[in-house]
Protein backbone atom coordinates (compact mmCIF):
# COMPACT_ATOMS: atom_id res chain seq x y z
CA UNK A 1 0.00 0.00 0.00
CA UNK A 2 1.46 3.08 -1.14
CA UNK A 3 1.05 6.38 0.79
CA UNK A 4 0.49 9.52 -0.79
CA UNK A 5 1.98 12.67 0.07
CA UNK A 6 -0.77 14.94 0.98
CA UNK A 7 -0.24 18.49 -1.64
CA UNK A 8 -1.30 21.76 -0.69
CA UNK A 9 -1.71 24.98 -3.14
CA UNK A 10 0.90 28.04 -2.16
CA UNK A 11 -1.53 30.57 -1.79
CA UNK A 12 -3.64 28.15 1.11
CA UNK A 13 0.01 27.08 2.38
CA UNK A 14 0.56 30.85 2.79
CA UNK A 15 -2.88 31.25 4.95
CA UNK A 16 -2.20 28.13 6.90
CA UNK A 17 1.33 27.89 7.31
CA UNK A 18 1.68 27.84 10.72
CA UNK A 19 -1.13 25.09 10.64
CA UNK A 20 0.53 23.21 8.09
CA UNK A 21 4.11 23.29 10.06
CA UNK A 22 2.60 22.21 13.45
CA UNK A 23 0.74 19.35 11.39
CA UNK A 24 4.12 17.85 9.74
CA UNK A 25 5.88 18.01 12.91
CA UNK A 26 3.27 15.98 14.89
CA UNK A 27 2.32 13.86 12.21
CA UNK A 28 6.09 13.35 11.07
CA UNK A 29 4.94 13.50 8.07
CA UNK A 30 5.99 15.88 4.54
CA UNK A 31 3.82 18.21 2.54
CA UNK A 32 4.43 19.40 -0.60
CA UNK A 33 3.71 23.03 -1.89
CA UNK A 34 2.60 23.32 -5.53
CA UNK A 35 2.34 26.82 -7.25
CA UNK A 36 0.13 26.13 -10.76
CA UNK A 37 -0.13 22.71 -10.00
CA UNK A 38 3.98 22.04 -9.79
CA UNK A 39 5.87 21.32 -6.70
CA UNK A 40 7.64 24.02 -5.38
CA UNK A 41 8.77 22.60 -1.69
CA UNK A 42 8.54 19.78 0.36
CA UNK A 43 7.70 20.54 3.93
CA UNK A 44 9.58 18.05 6.38
CA UNK A 45 9.55 17.34 9.99
CA UNK A 46 13.13 18.46 11.28
CA UNK A 47 15.41 15.04 12.71
CA UNK A 48 15.91 15.91 16.28
CA UNK A 49 19.84 15.62 17.32
CA UNK A 50 20.68 13.29 20.24
CA UNK A 51 22.95 14.84 22.24
CA UNK A 52 23.24 12.69 25.05
CA UNK A 53 26.31 10.85 25.01
CA UNK A 54 24.19 7.89 26.79
CA UNK A 55 22.14 5.80 24.06
CA UNK A 56 22.99 8.15 21.64
CA UNK A 57 23.84 4.64 19.36
CA UNK A 58 20.52 3.02 20.30
CA UNK A 59 19.52 0.83 17.62
CA UNK A 60 22.52 1.64 14.86
CA UNK A 61 24.26 -1.69 16.27
CA UNK A 62 24.16 -4.80 16.78
CA UNK A 63 26.24 -7.25 19.04
CA UNK A 64 27.02 -10.40 17.20
CA UNK A 65 28.36 -13.42 19.31
CA UNK A 66 29.46 -13.98 22.83
CA UNK A 67 30.73 -10.78 23.97
CA UNK A 68 31.16 -11.76 27.88
CA UNK A 69 33.73 -14.39 27.80
CA UNK A 70 37.09 -13.86 27.66
CA UNK A 71 38.37 -13.80 23.60
CA UNK A 72 41.17 -15.56 24.44
CA UNK A 73 41.49 -18.69 26.71
CA UNK A 74 42.47 -18.00 30.59
CA UNK A 75 45.24 -20.15 29.99
CA UNK A 76 46.71 -18.39 27.14
CA UNK A 77 46.84 -15.39 29.49
CA UNK A 78 48.90 -16.57 32.29
CA UNK A 79 51.09 -17.67 29.98
CA UNK A 80 51.72 -14.81 29.06
CA UNK A 81 51.84 -13.30 32.54
CA UNK A 82 54.37 -15.64 33.20
CA UNK A 83 56.72 -14.73 30.14
CA UNK A 84 56.45 -11.03 31.60
CA UNK A 85 57.64 -11.98 34.72
CA UNK A 86 60.82 -14.08 33.24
Amino acid sequence: MESTMKEIKASEFKSRCLKVMDRVQQTGEPVIVTKRGKPVVKVIPMETANNDIFGFMKGRMEIVGDIVSPATPIDDWNALKEDEQE
